[in-house]
């Protein structure tokens, strides 16, 4: 058996970054994203966001790779989303994401970061933070 520990802090959002998230449904989707990963060997450690972002901290497997991972995530997600009628009109995902990897040593700040969207957001606002992941990771294109 081999031993991977592979950390990585994933972003996604919803398509054209329409906030349709609320109280309410958010936990409820963030909730079943988490149940649905389980079922699929996916090991989401924290996931949380704003109204129209998620983020997750996430260990891959030796099997696993980020965008099949992805995929099953948003893929199962979105389905489910509509077939609940859990927000109006047809939800999607944006088709890209944003990916990182993660340290060990870092583990605990990325948690604190992720557990904290609802404060984090209150201050900064998604294009700022976009920018800022941007930036610090030298990406070129934005989410949406």
């Amino acid at each position: 058996m081999s031993f991977i520990r592979v950390w990585l802090h994933v972003v996604f959002a919803t398509k054209n970054r329409f906030p349709y998230f609320n109280q309410s449904n958010k936990w409820e989707i963030i909730n079943h994203i988490k149940s649905n990963a389980i079922e699929k060997n996916i090991f989401i450690d924290h996931i949380h966001g704003g109204n129209e972002h998620l983020h997750c901290l996430i260990s891959l497997n030796g099997d696993q790779s980020i965008s099949a991972v992805m995929q099953l995530i948003k893929g199962e997600s979105s389905f489910w989303i509509n077939r609940n009628k859990l927000v109006q009109g047809k939800f999607r995902w944006a088709d890209d994401f944003y990916a990182v990897s993660v340290s060990e040593s870092q583990i605990e700040k990325v948690r604190l970061y992720i557990r904290n969207q609802e404060e984090h957001h209150r201050k900064r606002s998604w294009e700022e933070e976009c920018g800022e992941f941007m930036q610090k990771y030298g990406f070129t294109k934005s989410l949406g």
